[in-house]
């Protein structure tokens, strides 16, 4: 239980970063916003075509009694758009770093350096990680998905259902939000997604204490693009407890990406890389 207060310390260390970071933070809200718009229209579609889906989901029903029809293709109806809910939670996260993964591999590598001990990047061209980034995210989808249709089963039983099924919903939720996002740097340090599957279940508490909240708050669709930047930001920090960075070899050696205290390189600039003001500073 003490791995649940890490999980959510390591939440909150990410959101404090980015705001004493704000470039950074607009930086990482770009791909956020973009995906807003895709998932907005498609959360109004579910919602204003749940009634059709509803009855073409329950045509047994069409020679009950108006009551019974319609009682059962209200609850049918309410459940899909909790599973659409559940689904865009989820897949929200893994898509919007599909269409940013060059911002959030920078601001991950940012916070890295900051904190001391960075990994260095792996050797793959952008296709490669691009590539690799959308069969991550395709493989983190449909794993969720699976439960959210076990989950959607479960919503019929009485009680349980509308009690217990829910509070589970945002523990998946919770854990597949931390594998996206602490994602980014464990896919630096050589993991694999089942690699890191097995690495978050096994430190299961510290995945729900970082994911569980974050999945609440990204029910609201503003604040999940808010909160995306802090989220990789955090999800770094996750990162490195799971797997900490190799320490200096010996006496004064500094490992890839390490500095001592007070040297700074060229990639130290606060501004992040390929920004307009970086740029223009790079050329004065």
């Amino acid at each position: 239980m003490r791995d649940l207060g890490t999980g959510f310390a390591h939440l909150l260390k990410g959101q404090r970063w980015v705001v004493r970071h704000p470039r950074w933070w607009a930086f990482g809200l770009l791909p956020g916003l973009v995906a807003l718009v895709l998932y907005l229209g498609a959360v109004v579609s579910l919602v204003a075509w749940s009634g059709d889906l509803a009855r073409w989901a329950t045509p047994f029903a069409d020679g009950w009694n108006a009551d019974g029809r319609g009682t059962l293709r209200v609850v049918v109806a309410v459940l899909l758009v909790c599973g659409g809910l559940l689904l865009a939670v989820v897949t929200f996260t893994a898509v919007t770093l599909v269409l940013g993964q060059p911002f959030y591999e920078s601001l991950a590598e940012r916070v890295e350096r900051m904190e001391g001990g960075a990994p260095d990047a792996p050797r793959r061209s952008p296709a490669q990680q691009f590539g690799s980034a959308i069969r991550d995210g395709l493989a983190s989808v449909l794993l969720a998905a699976g439960f959210g249709v076990l989950l959607f089963v479960a919503g019929f039983l009485p009680l349980v259902g509308q009690t217990v099924v829910p509070a589970i919903g945002v523990c998946v939720s919770g854990f597949f939000l931390t594998e996206q996002l602490a994602g980014v740097a464990l896919d630096r340090r050589g993991l694999t997604f089942r690699q890191r599957v097995r690495l978050l279940r096994a430190r299961l508490w510290l995945a729900l204490g970082f994911g569980a909240p974050l999945a609440l708050l990204f029910l609201v669709p503003f604040v999940a693009v808010v909160a995306m930047p802090g989220g990789v930001a955090g999800g770094t920090l996750l990162a490195r407890e799971l797997v900490p960075p190799a320490a200096p070899q010996g006496p004064g050696e500094q490992g890839p990406g390490q500095r001592g205290p007070g040297q700074r390189g060229q990639d130290d600039s606060d501004e992040p890389q390929g920004s307009p003001s970086a740029v223009t500073s790079s050329g004065e």
